[in-house]
């Protein structure tokens, strides 16, 4: 016996290997032992409940698995030979993961190559894939499985490279698994339970290249006072639960706000700081803005953006967010996020900022800035 290391690769893919240690027979090679499929549970049990989304696709065979994608694109030159058209190195080998068959066809109007593989098992499938996606959140990798072009269905998953390939396999039954805790679905697209907690399905295709699934956000939040504007953000988002409406300059060495000393200039025209603000300390503190003059705000803000390139970022600086006449000054990247779910978008300057397709982008009303629901996290 020896031991025989299997690496991972990094391709975003439904059917990524895990990083483990296999005991290999010189003989006979056998699965990872780190594998679902490894057991005889994974890899001879009945096939799970099927999905809602999948009900009306559950071939058997290669074949029928290309004859479905074929109703929505091409799909030519079927072959289960050697793997010289698409490298295989970060897919399970059939016998892993309840991969009994995997076969490779063509979509030439794409330049793409398709990778079906059927499964006999989905919903352990589907969790050795969750249980690969935690483990590289584990390791740091923040963006995993966020941009896996893989769709799910009853027996069988198919791997799209292409991004155009993957926007035409979205129409069909088939579902894109995304086990992601930051993900959420997008408005207007579908959302389904999967087989394993804590993953979804949905017809949404996300891409690096920025050209899948088009996003449509909703607008942006309005209001026409200070308490208006509470209302809107607190209790769930912002504790204002303690709040000083002051245009008097209010900060600590733990909250620095993005408007400065001179509110009125900046074009804010009433001011608000909530947060637990007794003691030498205060904690908490958010910054509510009713607006006058957007512009001068947003240039306000891309100025000290500026000011912090190339430089270590103070995690005490605020971010500023942005509605339609009322903005929110937060450090804290919790409040933020719930900002963004009532839709306020953050003011972003980075020189060369890019976003992930599925994030909101929308102009910003000073040159070189965007507004958006994307931020990278702090490493």
């Amino acid at each position: 016996m020896r031991f025989k290391r299997t690496l991972t690769a990094t391709a975003a893919t439904a059917s990524l290997l895990t990083l483990a240690t296999a005991c290999e027979d010189p003989a006979k090679a056998s699965p990872p032992t780190a594998s679902p499929a490894a057991s005889p549970a994974a890899t001879g049990g009945a096939s799970a409940q099927a999905s809602p989304s999948a009900a009306g696709a559950a071939p058997a065979t290669l074949t029928e698995a290309q004859a479905y994608v074929q109703k929505y694109t091409s799909c030519e030159n079927l072959s289960t030979g050697p793997a010289d058209r698409v490298n295989l190195a970060g897919y399970a080998p059939v016998g892993a993961w309840s991969v009994t068959d995997r076969g490779i066809c063509s979509d030439p109007k794409e330049q793409d190559e398709i990778v079906i593989s059927m499964v006999s098992d989905m919903k352990i499938h589907q969790q050795a894939y969750k249980d690969h996606i935690t483990k590289r959140l584990d390791e740091g990798y923040w963006d995993a499985g966020l941009y896996d072009p893989v769709f799910y269905t009853k027996t069988f998953t198919v791997s799209a490279q292409k991004t155009g390939t993957a926007l035409a396999l979205a129409k069909s039954d088939l579902r894109v698994l995304v086990c992601n805790p930051d993900f959420s679905v997008p408005e207007g697209y579908k959302k389904e339970k999967a087989l394993v907690d804590g993953c979804v399905l949905t017809d949404f295709v996300n891409s690096r290249d920025g050209k899948g699934s088009p996003v449509k956000g909703p607008a942006l939040p309005s209001a026409g006072s200070i308490e208006e504007l509470r209302r809107l953000v607190s209790p769930k988002t912002v504790d204002c639960t303690e709040m000083l409406v002051t245009n008097e300059h209010i900060a600590s060495i733990d909250y620095q706000p993005v408007v400065g000393r001179d509110v009125r200039g900046a074009g804010v025209k009433q001011r608000a700081v909530c947060g637990k603000l007794g003691g030498p300390r205060p904690v908490d503190m958010n910054w509510l803005d009713l607006v006058s003059d957007m512009k001068t705000l947003q240039t306000v803000s891309k100025e000290s953006q500026l000011a912090e390139v190339g430089q270590q970022r103070s995690l005490t600086q605020s971010k500023l967010m942005v509605g339609k006449d009322v903005a929110v000054e937060s450090n804290n990247p919790t409040v933020r996020k719930g900002l963004y779910k009532l839709g306020f978008l953050r003011l972003d300057c980075e020189p060369g900022f890019s976003a992930p397709a599925g994030s909101r982008i929308q102009k910003a009303q000073v040159d070189g800035c965007v507004l958006t629901d994307f931020e990278r996290p702090v490493s």
